[in-house]
């Protein structure tokens, strides 16, 4: 246990320097994550930042065409990999597996954020952020989200807005 309580809550990720350096207004909420929790990282997320499942995004790797991309979609449903390939104009999606989207984000999974990858990837959010004035995704580790506004997340992920989200 640490002797200063809280102290990394505060600790920087590629993600919460990016958009710093782009001066992003961004509100982080750190929470503690609980390994033994059955909802799965996003659902815990959201329980514990106290925000609608609906507003919390999760992000996913997935190889569109054989290209690495990322889709961003609510944490209360499932990536639609046939939209996600339309979105980039691509023919044919697959997840990608856990170690690639590591190895090319940077991040682990379950704090894998959208914004300060170590690649930067083609991104696309789910259209549903659009209703949210405020959107929640990974500060870059577990147990850290981030809020911002949605074309605060597409401008700073370079990303576009389609419907690839779909219910679980």
């Amino acid at each position: 246990m640490s002797k200063h309580p809280g102290k990394h809550e505060h600790a920087s990720t590629p993600a919460t320097a990016a958009l710093t350096q782009a001066g992003i207004a961004h509100t982080l909420h750190p929470y503690e994550h609980d390994p033994a929790s059955d909802l799965g990282y996003g659902l815990e997320a959201a329980a514990a930042i106290g925000a609608k499942p609906e507003q919390v995004f999760k992000t996913l790797c997935a190889y569109v065409d054989g290209h690495l991309s990322v889709g961003v979609v609510p944490v209360s449903g499932m990536l639609d990999l046939k939209a996600l390939a339309t979105a980039l104009g691509g023919k044919k999606a697959q997840m990608a597996p856990p170690a690639d989207a590591e190895r090319s984000s940077g991040y682990v999974v379950g704090g894998i954020s959208p914004i300060g990858q170590r690649k930067k990837l083609p991104t696309v959010i789910d259209e549903s952020a659009l209703l949210f004035d405020t959107v929640y995704v990974s500060g870059g580790r577990r147990g850290l989200d981030i809020g911002l506004t949605p074309a605060d997340l597409a401008a700073v992920t370079q990303a576009v807005f389609a419907p690839i989200g779909k219910e679980s």
